[in-house]
């Protein structure tokens, strides 16, 4: 129980203040105990940055899983591009999300490798997810026959990740618009004419 609440709150720490400014006696205040108690349960401050990390990024597994499972019976138009803006919303309401994504692009220096690391395994999972959507696709003619699902799938990822580099960088607003501008273009790259 108390492990589980010091994740939690170590979560909204490091999403609004990142890895420097959360502090442990700030965490173990919130959550009720004394600073040398979190020491019963993580060896320091990187190991619950990392435990906390790695469990945002599942979780937003899961919101990308259960996306995808609830969208199977779309187009693939509607079901990529309702992907995008779903995890646009998702970046203004879920402090996982945000967390996540700050810290993949903006790591703390002395655990880039291990961040940088996870968060390429977490992109190569939902290649591999959109892959058979992909496969699908093309087997129904419905992408450009010149395009194979890698490509059209690490495309997609380039597209999802340039909306990331917006929200982190820009606002809501410009990221609707290059996203929009992003999708206009993919869309007409990969589909079938």
């Amino acid at each position: 129980m108390t492990s589980n609440k010091i994740r939690e709150i170590a979560l909204a720490h490091f999403a609004k203040n990142g890895y420097e400014g959360a502090s442990l006696a700030d965490i173990s205040a919130e959550v009720g105990i004394k600073k040398q108690s979190i020491y019963n349960h993580f060896k320091g401050k990187d190991e619950l940055f990392l435990t906390v990390f790695r469990d945002a990024a599942e979780r937003e597994m899961r919101f990308i899983e259960g996306y995808l499972e609830q969208s199977d019976a779309l187009p693939l138009e509607k079901m990529l591009y309702g992907f995008l803006h779903s995890y646009s919303r998702r970046y203004e309401q879920e402090d996982d999300t945000r967390f996540f994504l700050r810290m993949a692009f903006f790591p703390p220096d002395h655990l880039r490798e291990e961040v940088v690391e996870y968060s390429n395994q977490h992109l190569d999972r939902i290649t591999l997810l959109l892959q058979s959507h992909f496969e699908s696709a093309a087997e129904c003619g419905t992408i450009h026959p010149e395009i194979t699902a890698e490509v059209a799938s690490a495309a997609f990822i380039a597209v999802l990740d340039g909306m990331f580099v917006e929200l982190l960088y820009g606002n809501m607003e410009s990221a609707a618009v290059r996203l929009d501008a992003s999708w206009l273009v993919y869309w007409r790259g990969i589909r079938n004419n």
